[in-house]
């Protein structure tokens, strides 16, 4: 499988919002929080071309007793292994990956390393600069997408670490 990053899309947002309303008709009253995060929400930033979404639910079984409704949009849940999340990938009718659900609790939501990485990077064009000269690196050496995850992991936890750090918050680990 190639990995395919390509330059900032302006069209990416607007994926994402048309996603998130997809999802917000689909689980009327069971999302609480609904946000575009990931590579694609940064403008400028180059990514992978797979619309991110984050969730926020009291409680997990909210989302897992209505999975028939995300089923039906194209979101099948994926065992990650990550404790108090859930995820749902999305893909187009090539089985190419469009779409990245991940369901978290409200409890955790304001802490979430995903959406302050998104913040961070929104707030410090040079650290976007940084991350996404990488990732197109790493996308002409592997083809392999758990290598080329593994290869960000020490520029994701500085910048992480950064980010929590600007609010008061302690650094952890990247991977859950």
């Amino acid at each position: 499988m190639v990995i395919e990053v390509r330059e900032y899309d302006p069209a990416w947002p607007a994926l994402a919002e048309a996603a998130a309303d997809e999802l917000r008709a689909a689980l009327p009253g069971v999302l609480q929080e609904l946000e575009h995060i990931g590579s694609t929400s940064v403008p400028g930033l180059a990514a992978k071309p797979i619309i991110d979404l984050m969730a926020s639910v009291p409680a997990l079984d909210a989302v897992t007793a209505r999975e028939n409704a995300l089923l039906a949009l194209g979101y099948r849940r994926l065992d990650t292994g990550m404790t108090g999340r859930l995820f749902y990938p999305r893909d187009d009718a090539t089985g190419r990956r469009t779409h990245h659900l991940h369901v978290v609790t409200a409890d955790t939501w304001d802490t979430r390393n995903e959406r302050l990485l998104r913040d961070h990077l929104r707030a410090h064009p040079d650290a976007a600069d940084r991350y996404g000269a990488l990732k197109r690196d790493l996308a002409t050496r592997t083809d392999d997408s758990d290598e080329y995850t593994r290869a960000k992991t020490a520029l994701v936890q500085e910048l992480v670490d950064a980010a929590r750090a600007g609010r008061g918050l302690p650094s952890v680990s990247v991977w859950e």
